[in-house]
């Protein structure tokens, strides 16, 4: 009888219940495509923050900067030419190979870090920056004036030849690149996690001491590089095993290789610049960074928290749109469309005074007649929640279809430098770092799962409304009025 008159009814009130539903609808899509949107700005933080770090790392350790000085001398770059005596014009070359930041620790510190509590892996690397100045000296030539280029002395005897020296300098190129000293006994973490080799191969564990590397791939293409060739690093050869595409953005480095092999070409021994760290669990990630504070001193430690902050440009401002614009507008939206629903239906009861008030003098007590309406409300909010889901699936996936590009700008730190990064540490040498991530709207099953509770919710409260409404209603009072 209950579902006999359910049925009756909707079909008899389809206008009112479609409009109730898409009400609902429209907040709950609205609902659905926040999230999703909200959760593809997570994911392409993410990214960005993987393109520096790699994947699977919580924080990482640095040294703790010095207090400021006058005196930056032994921070300079030093370049020393040899002199030619000869009359030939020689190419000249110089390289310095220096730690990013200009900072390093032990890397004794490293297995002090992964002996900490909450930490599950400790991989240390050396992140260095190459200048090399390749060029050469040209000789000027003297040139004496057109009269023999002489003059004579106060004693009547000949003088110094007269003229100038015309031509002559100086041509350099100067060469900025980075390299990056990876453990190749611990390929699970650093920056050579966030790409993918796409030609040759990685490094093997018993690798340590190799002279081997692998490129990026968009350096390997601006200097014609392929498996097989050939890279110097001060005058060390280095064999290219593999070129690496970074999965997201610009590459961490220009060229990586062994971590050994950077201390000895840096002249860094039992040197690293920084400490990758993963926590045995992401949630107490805060604890760990405050227990290697304490107990390893002189050391630094961001988390991707600390991080994500630093995020700026459009990335950072449509996730603030849709972090706090968009979740506000969601939940007016919500709360309007619970009120319309409760509404109409209330007015619904108000039309259907003689009707419930004919059923109650044929004994429908007033919880059976309230029943009867909630039944209704909640199968116009599971009717609006279907709409609704499917209006936000049809949203997040234009979203991810038409995939818009957003601008990540990593600020906060100082140092400057070229392409491959600048002077600062791995956390500073991002803060230069700008690139562009597709946005996605992933939905998911919690999403959904949201989206089905506000759906019922929806349907108490235009139920709550108008069942209010129809229990207050009196046999001889409605049977007296007319619609």
């Amino acid at each position: 009888m209950f579902f006999t008159y359910l049925r009756r009814e909707l079909r008899r009130r389809r206008k009112a219940a479609l409009v109730v539903a898409s009400g609902l609808a429209l907040g709950i899509a609205l609902v659905i495509v926040v999230n999703s949107v909200s959760s593809g700005m997570g994911k392409a933080q993410d990214k960005v923050l993987e393109s520096l770090y790699g994947l699977g790392t919580d924080m990482t350790v640095t040294k703790a900067a010095p207090a400021q000085s006058s005196d930056n001398a032994q921070q300079r770059p030093r370049f020393d030419f040899d002199a030619q005596d000869s009359d030939s014009d020689a190419e000249q070359s110089s390289d310095i190979v220096m730690p990013q930041g200009f900072q390093t620790l032990a890397a004794s510190t490293v297995t002090k870090v992964g002996e900490q509590n909450g930490v599950s892996d400790a991989v240390g690397g050396l992140s260095l920056q190459v200048i090399k100045v390749n060029g050469q000296f040209t000789r000027g030539q003297f040139q004496q004036n057109g009269d023999g280029g002489r003059q004579g002395g106060p004693g009547g005897g000949t003088g110094q030849p007269q003229g100038e020296v015309q031509g002559g300098g100086a041509n350099f190129d100067v060469n900025n690149y980075s390299v990056y000293g990876t453990d190749v006994t611990e390929l699970t973490a650093g920056p050579l996690t966030s790409s993918k080799i796409t030609s040759g191969r990685t490094f093997k564990s018993t690798e340590t001491d190799a002279k081997v590397v692998v490129v990026d791939s968009a350096y390997a293409k601006e200097k014609e590089l392929k498996v097989g060739s050939t890279v110097t690093i001060k005058k060390v050869k280095f064999k290219v095993i593999g070129i690496a595409t970074a999965d997201s953005g610009d590459a961490a480095a220009n060229l990586y290789v062994p971590l050994k092999q950077a201390q000895t070409i840096s002249d860094q021994k039992n040197k690293v610049t920084t400490i990758y760290v993963k926590a045995t669990d992401s949630q107490q990630i805060d604890t760990v960074k405050s227990t290697i504070q304490k107990n390893i001193s002189g050391t630094t430690v961001t988390t991707s928290a600390d991080l994500a902050d630093t995020v700026s440009g459009s990335l950072s401002t449509a996730s603030s749109l849709a972090t706090n614009v968009g979740k506000w507008l969601s939940i007016a939206v919500l709360v309007a469309a619970f009120l319309v629903a409760g509404l109409l239906t209330s007015s619904a009861v108000s039309r259907r005074v003689r009707e419930f008030g004919t059923l109650k003098a044929l004994g429908w007590r007033s919880g059976r007649v309230t029943r009867q309406v909630v039944g209704e409300a909640m199968v116009n909010g599971l009717l609006g929640g279907a709409l609704g889901i499917a209006l936000g699936l049809a949203g997040a996936y234009v979203v991810t279809a038409i995939s818009p590009t957003l601008e990540a700008q990593l600020g906060g730190g100082g140092g400057t430098g070229g392409p491959g990064g600048g002077f600062g540490g791995p956390g500073r040498r991002a803060a230069a770092k700008t690139l562009d991530v597709a946005l996605t709207a992933p939905v998911s099953a919690t999403t959904v799962a949201i989206a089905v509770g506000l759906a019922v919710a929806g349907g108490l409260i235009a139920g709550a409304f108008g069942g209010w409404r129809a229990s207050r209603l009196r046999p001889a009072d409605a049977l007296r009025r007319v619609e």
